[in-house]
């Protein structure tokens, strides 16, 4: 089931503390789409193009650093290979990470269409990035993207909790 988000306007604030966590200045943002515990920025919505016209196919970006790194743990551990594995044996699974593709599309293309079928995340056919999951189940909510859910159940035991900016 998808969750209907209200995503917040981006602040000047917000922009500073999102160029904090990410080492430069954010670009193409569109809204917060998730924040941690804190309160700060954990998810933006980026426009489906850069300021320069360059397609940017990632409509929702992880740029809290603490997040970003229990990630970046789990996909050391290869988990990634053993995701996309499942995918060719489990039918179910393989359908809802093809919903989870449409639905990115849909958001996408209600922005801007860019004229392709290409998303974020290795969606649909393998798992490429669990940064991009992570951050599509932040913003839309559980239910939509199967890994980014899995990837947020994982997290449990070292996230939401303590100030995560920069």
């Amino acid at each position: 089931m998808e969750q209907t988000s209200s995503f917040e306007p981006v602040t000047e604030a917000d922009r500073e503390i999102i160029a904090q966590q990410l080492g430069r200045p954010p670009r193409a943002l569109r809204a917060i789409a998730a924040r941690c515990p804190s309160g700060h920025p954990s998810v933006v919505q980026t426009s489906p193009r850069l300021e320069n016209g360059t397609p940017f196919p990632t409509l929702y970006y992880l740029t809290c650093p603490r997040l970003a790194s229990l990630v970046g743990r789990l996909e050391a551990s290869g988990l990634m290979k053993e995701m996309t594995e499942r995918l060719s044996v489990d039918e179910e699974l393989a359908a809802q990470y093809q919903r989870a593709h449409e639905s990115y599309l849909a958001q996408r293309d209600a922005i801007e269409p860019l004229g392709h079928q290409v998303t974020a995340g290795g969606m649909p056919g393998r798992v490429k990035c669990l940064h991009v999951h992570l951050a599509h189940t932040l913003a839309c909510g559980p239910g939509v993207n199967p890994f980014g859910d899995e990837t947020l159940e994982l997290l449990k035991p070292d996230w939401p909790s303590g100030d995560c900016a920069a």
